[in-house]
């Protein structure tokens, strides 16, 4: 970690009161240490980078002029909070970020109190900080509320929602508007083009200071000015539209100017009402490398900060990612069918898009931060006969559910969900966690759900659910699986048909996806038969029906919450047949998954195989071979 001497002034500060007496000269001296034990102590750990770069004046002009904790910051996300975490008195953990047991990666209520919201998930400070400070007027206490919200994050439905309901509360909110013409990929949409106007109108944001000081001394023309500006302004800045929903728009500031943030901020402080500051930054500002590739650099693994990350090339090629198998079938069946097209909210390199765009670049659809959007995008292409792909982390489909179930299930049109990042996911915690998708998609009637055991059958599943004439999900994980070749000309899978992949005596594992290849490791010292169920939706009740013929016990295993999970799938056939056979159901736990790598966690999780061997073992000696189980052959013993 850096080391003390190297950052002077930056260890004289454990909480933000600290920095409210130092000097204009000593505040940018904080700013640039700022920055750099940023850069130091990400390059050791890994993280989210170029955003927190962007911040760090914002950040110091912000905790001097604003009395924290007592006045509320919501960071919209949390990518940018870095320098935050660092004044409020968690700087000596920073080499713990995003590591199992250590700081989380995003604004944590937990974790401190000037973390006012724990966030993960896009859009939603606006809402929050209103809560606040609707809470406030409530209560009669006299506190600011604010939210710093990005301009990707602008793109979504919930942000303008909040909007236009703190115009309407006249609440004492304070949002600030960082103007960095990026999400995590550049930014879509009429409204980034509109808000990019703006960096071609510094010399009207001059010329209109010049005139106010000129016509001050003239009172009728200075007021005729006042009316014009109204129409002018418009027509150069979004003020229009922000005022329109009842806030006082003011910019847009050069958000690295740190004496102008605070001069701004020092008179926004004693204004009322709803305010909307415009902030303009770069991404990665400061540190060459991180501003010369925002993308690249918006989170990274450890590196060097003289080189900057550097990718290394593996000495043997690696396996294909899922993401990648997506990606690659994708163009091949947009190659075969002019009907197929992709559709991402903002998430085109993490969800392996990037070949598809170029190659298919009328038939690629990034709609910005708005899951909502992109399944009814969906549905009214697929009404048109189109064949539309969602590409969505298992995370942020949570956004869009109402939009699964009433635009596209209830229609049962055939919408094809790539399902991204299922299960443990790691470092992002459990804000980024797929944990429940199973359980939330399974429940819908004509919805057909698949999980791969490998990166062939994902290829089979996906190319199965495009040719469905419904609703389809094909759910995978983060990362890379156990490295079967993929067969360009596999045909398709017959729809809620398991297979037995190895067979057994006593005991079977039913498993779902990616638990295939842990059920095999069991199996192997545990003698028991596994069967890859491969659909959760319609779950294959004959395949269960003849395992529950043959074995004495049943064990479900699902990297997904066990409650409504493919488990529960199982139980309620079982039930409905009038079979009545031992069940254990082994998923993820009722729980919330905090940070840390993917295999600690399952781990953690018992997921793994000497955590499921476990959890089988514990369950045959308290249920199987318990005294009181008269009759039942001693299973344990016999393995």
């Amino acid at each position: 970690m850096p080391q003390s001497a190297d950052y002077p002034l930056l260890f004289t500060v454990d909480k933000p009161a600290d920095i409210r007496t130092f000097s204009a000269t000593q505040l940018n001296q904080l700013a640039n240490e700022l920055r750099s034990y940023i850069v130091h102590s990400v390059a050791e750990t890994g993280g989210h980078l170029g955003a927190s770069l962007g911040t760090i004046e914002l950040t110091v002009a912000l905790h001097y002029v604003f009395n924290t904790p007592d006045d509320r910051i919501v960071w919209d996300v949390g990518h940018q909070t870095y320098g935050h975490k660092i004044l409020t008195g968690r700087r000596d953990r920073m080499n713990s970020m995003r590591m199992k047991g250590g700081l989380a990666g995003f604004p944590k209520r937990s974790e401190s109190e000037y973390d006012t919201f724990g966030v993960g998930h896009s859009s939603t400070s606006i809402s929050a900080a209103l809560g606040m400070a609707l809470a406030a007027r409530l209560k009669n206490e006299s506190r600011k509320a604010i939210a710093v919200i990005g301009d990707g994050a602008l793109t979504a439905g919930m942000a303008f929602e909040a909007l236009n309901n703190a115009g309407d509360e006249r609440a004492n909110l304070l949002v600030i508007l960082n103007d960095n013409n990026m999400s995590i990929s550049p930014n879509v949409g009429a409204l980034n083009k509109y808000l990019t106007r703006i960096l071609s109108s510094r010399t009207y944001s001059g010329a209109r200071e010049n005139g106010k000081r000129i016509l001050r001394h003239l009172p009728p023309v200075m007021e005729l000015a006042k009316r014009t500006e109204e129409h002018m302004k418009g027509m150069v800045t979004p003020a229009t539209m922000f005022e329109e929903l009842g806030f006082n728009y003011l910019g847009p500031v050069d958000g690295h100017d740190l004496p102008n943030m605070i001069n701004v901020l020092k008179k926004i402080q004693l204004m009322e009402g709803p305010l909307l500051l415009h902030a303009v930054t770069r991404k990665g500002k400061g540190y060459s490398f991180a501003e010369q590739d925002a993308l690249a650099l918006h989170a990274v693994t450890p590196f060097d900060p003289s080189l900057g990350p550097v990718k290394k090339k593996p000495a043997v090629a690696p396996k294909p990612t899922y993401t990648q198998v997506f990606g690659d079938w994708l163009c091949d069946a947009a190659e075969r069918d002019n009907r197929v097209v992709g559709i991402t909210p903002a998430m085109r390199e993490g969800s392996g898009l990037v070949e598809f765009e170029k190659r298919f670049p009328q038939r690629y659809f990034d709609v910005g931060i708005a899951e909502q959007h992109s399944v009814t995008l969906a549905a009214g292409l697929a009404c048109e006969g189109m064949k539309p792909v969602v590409a969505i982390y298992s995370t942020f489909m949570q956004r869009a559910y109402d939009q699964i179930v009433h635009d596209v299930a209830i229609q049962n049109l055939p919408v094809l969900f790539a399902v991204d990042r299922a299960g443990i996911v790691g470092a992002d915690g459990p804000t980024h966690a797929g944990s429940y998708d199973y359980s939330f998609m399974r429940c819908l009637p004509n919805m057909v759900v698949m999980a791969p055991a490998d990166e062939n059958e994902c290829r089979q599943m996906l190319q199965t659910g495009l040719t469905l004439n419904g609703p389809s999900a094909v759910r995978y994980p983060r990362g890379s699986g156990p490295g079967v070749a993929v067969d360009k000309q596999a045909g398709v899978l017959p729809v809620g048909v398991g297979a037995v992949v190895r067979e057994g005596s006593d005991l079977a594992i039913l498993a779902f996806g990616s638990m295939v290849s842990v059920a095999l490791g069991v199996a192997e010292k545990l003698g028991a038969t596994v069967a890859n169920m491969r659909f959760i939706a319609p779950v294959d009740e004959q395949l269960i029906t003849q395992l529950a013929k043959r074995h004495r016990c049943l064990i479900t295993l699902e990297e997904n919450t066990i409650s409504g999970g493919a488990g529960s799938a199982v139980n309620e056939c079982l039930a409905r047949l009038a079979i009545t056979q031992p069940v254990l159901n082994i998923g993820l736990p009722d729980g919330y998954n905090e940070q840390g790598e993917r295999g600690e966690l399952l781990a953690e999780c018992e997921l793994d195989e000497d955590g499921v061997l476990r959890q089988i073992k514990h369950y045959l000696a308290d249920h199987i071979d318990a005294p009181d189980n008269v009759g039942q052959k001693d299973l344990l013993a016999s393995h």
